[in-house]
């Protein structure tokens, strides 16, 4: 299982991210990225090459 966080203390809500995921996981909460529980991430890394601020971190479970 794959887990998704991202710190809202750095994301800058470009939504880049959640434009690139091809699952869904992210979406975008009081204009900053958010990890969807519901979404499957298939470790595709597509958000962490595109996210300016490095703010997202992927990690198996």
């Amino acid at each position: 299982m794959i887990m998704v966080s991202v710190n809202a203390e750095t994301c800058d809500g470009c939504e880049e991210c959640v434009d690139i995921c091809p699952n869904e996981v992210l979406q975008m909460t009081d204009g900053k990225s958010t990890a969807d529980a519901g979404g499957e991430c298939d470790n595709c890394e597509s958000c962490l090459s595109v996210c300016p601020s490095d703010s997202i971190t992927i990690t198996e479970i």
